[in-house]
């Protein structure tokens, strides 16, 4: 169903509906409306608006109450037209700026998600770049013993990957430099995506006998050396936050956020489906828009971060009541920061 055109007294109510709702979590009817907000209007009058509302699909009705609450496509047209713009406050800035100021690399995304979830009371996930859009900047290799070595894989802009491979020759650190240096003039520059599929080629016409079972040894580990680091494929954060919201005392709820929490590849799989669709800005997925059923019942708020050629993404899922200008700013706030600091 397309989104209907309201007038401005609609917009009003359907507006003023959301931020009750909100607020308290309780259905809303038409004499709170009154009685909070300045509208000018008659519980009799706001109720016959809010009945038009919910002819429109934008308000339901729960059958144990008098008063209204927001349908996903009444949350849809909030966040499009009616929210107002994001804003986030100086104090919360500041605790996002003096937490991500401090931490080194190896514990940024870690702080950065528990912050999130923090300034949100939301549930916070932070994606890591995929090293397969990473850039090779230069390969190490380090002989551990006479048949084990240590590949030392740098990354722009600074990222650094390690393997240990085993070798079924004995060689000397000399012959370990050369094939270093080979690699390095002809991978270096190249996405690690582009490196799988073409080392092969790439290092085929060596003319030193003696150095291709250590180039072997590369091709045969070539998937390993240049995969995705699926280990730390994500972060998330925030679950003693979310479950302080009204919506979990119900049991079902409950252990609905339990089992999306610990079903970490179901979450990231959403937050990569998200960037697809529309990776240079924010976006807020919202119940039945979810194509996985377990996030009917969530929102979901996205954006991208940049670390050189590669990217992240960060994400808030919560209930549908939640405060979307709010979190949107914080999102946007982050994701700036996180870029700007995984950078220097």
């Amino acid at each position: 169903m397309l989104n209907p055109e309201l007038s401005e007294r609609e917009k009003s109510i359907l507006r003023y509906v959301i931020h009750q709702f909100i607020l308290t979590a309780n259905p809303v009817g038409s004499r709170n409306i009154s009685k909070k907000y300045d509208v000018g209007l008659s519980p009799a009058t706001i109720r016959n608006i809010m009945a038009d509302l919910e002819d429109s699909g934008l308000l339901g009705h729960p059958h144990t109450s008098a008063g209204r609450v927001p349908t996903d496509q009444g949350y849809r047209v909030y966040v499009d037209s009616l929210m107002g713009p994001p804003k986030l406050s100086k104090a919360a800035k500041r605790t996002v700026e003096n937490n991500i100021a401090s931490q080194k690399n190896d514990d940024l995304i870690k702080v950065t998600s528990s912050i999130l979830s923090d300034i949100t009371n939301e549930l916070a996930c932070i994606t890591y770049p995929k090293i397969s859009n990473y850039i090779l900047e230069k390969i190490q290799i380090v002989r551990l013993s006479s048949s084990r070595i240590l590949v030392v894989v740098t990354v722009v802009p600074g990222i650094v990957k390690t393997i240990t491979v085993e070798l079924q020759i004995s060689v000397q650190q000399n012959k370990l430099n050369a094939v270093q240096r080979i690699l390095n003039q002809r991978l270096s520059g190249l996405r690690f995506s582009e490196i799988r599929n073409t080392i092969v080629d790439r290092v085929r016409n060596l003319s030193t006998k003696e150095l291709k079972p250590i180039v072997r040894v590369f091709l045969d580990s070539a998937d390993r050396i240049f995969e995705d680091d699926k280990g730390n494929q994500s972060v998330i954060a925030g679950a003693k936050n979310i479950l302080t919201q009204p919506e979990f005392e119900d049991i079902e709820q409950f252990q609905s956020i339990i089992e999306l929490v610990e079903d970490k590849d179901v979450i990231v799989h959403v937050m990569d489906d998200q960037l697809k669709k529309d990776s240079n800005d924010i976006r807020i997925t919202i119940g039945s828009e979810h194509r996985e059923k377990k996030f009917t019942s969530y929102s979901l708020i996205t954006k991208e971060y940049k670390v050189g050629e590669a990217s992240g993404t960060i994400g808030i899922i919560g209930p549908k009541r939640m405060e979307y200008s709010k979190v949107v700013a914080a999102v946007e706030y982050v994701a700036k920061l996180l870029s700007k600091e995984l950078q220097k």
